[in-house]
């Protein structure tokens, strides 16, 4: 529910869970969500430390949160679904 504060601001009161475990190596599951933004990319199940090394390196990607905000993996991202809901 979204309720006014200002004229210019909105608030957003949302309570939303989700079992990351999946996503996550065993010793970052159960963390918070904050936690889990600024951990280095290899908390992520099936990235290797070489692979945050060359994340690092070619995109200046070092945590979870900046892998999910870079504008190249969301570009690519939006074209996926696109692709996928029948866009040509």
């Amino acid at each position: 529910m979204l309720v006014p504060r200002t004229i210019d601001t909105l608030e957003a009161d949302v309570a939303v869970q989700a079992d990351l475990n999946a996503f996550l190596d065993k010793d970052w599951e159960n963390k918070s969500l904050a936690d889990i933004l600024k951990a280095p990319v290899s908390a992520l199940q099936g990235v290797s430390e070489g692979d945050a090394d060359l994340l690092k390196q070619a995109f200046n990607i070092k945590t979870v949160g900046d892998l999910g905000k870079n504008k190249y993996f969301r570009a690519a991202q939006l074209l996926a679904q696109l692709s996928e809901a029948g866009a040509k």
